[in-house]
């Protein structure tokens, strides 16, 4: 999509990048043309580089496999007991929250939750950039990325919390 590689991104300006891009390459746009196979072709790759840019965890694993660097349960390392703890706590606070149908409780949570989430996204933009694409030193923040995962799940549920709640209301 024109950009460089980089995890610290200007969303709005890929949003705008994309639309254009989907625009220019629109089937409608290229009926009977010669070329609308590789023009359909190009349009799923745009779509799919705008999927992984837009999802910060898709975003760090695609600039971690684009330096080597395994990813995923099996070659990341295990949270921190502290980290395991916060989360179980986390987790039983939401669970709590969301029987009591309290909306601010779960609201309260998942503001916490958000706050950690961009910590942890700006210290993987530091990584990434302060690297320099160094596989060793990368290696040593793959860890960012199972929080990460974690924190992004919880927001998850924290929505499907809040339209079910809305729902019964």
């Amino acid at each position: 999509m024109g950009v460089a590689r980089r995890y610290d991104v200007d969303l709005g300006a890929l949003e705008r990048t994309h639309r254009e891009l989907s625009r220019a390459l629109h089937p409608d746009r290229h009926v009977g043309a010669a070329g609308k196979k590789e023009v359909l072709s190009r349009a799923v790759e745009v779509n799919l580089a705008w999927r992984i840019l837009r999802d910060p965890v898709k975003r760090a694993e695609a600039l971690f496999a684009l330096h080597g660097v395994p990813v995923g349960e099996t070659n990341e390392p295990k949270s921190s007991p502290a980290f395991l703890m916060e989360v179980l706590e986390e987790r039983e606070a939401l669970d709590e929250a969301k029987q009591a149908r309290d909306l601010d409780r779960v609201h309260a949570l998942a503001e916490g939750v958000e706050a950690r989430a961009k910590a942890t996204q700006a210290a993987l933009a530091k990584a990434f950039e302060s690297s320099d694409g160094d596989r060793d030193q990368l290696i040593s923040h793959v860890g960012k990325l199972g929080e990460l995962r974690y924190f992004t799940r919880f927001l998850e549920e924290v929505s499907a919390i809040e339209d079910e709640l809305a729902e019964e209301t």
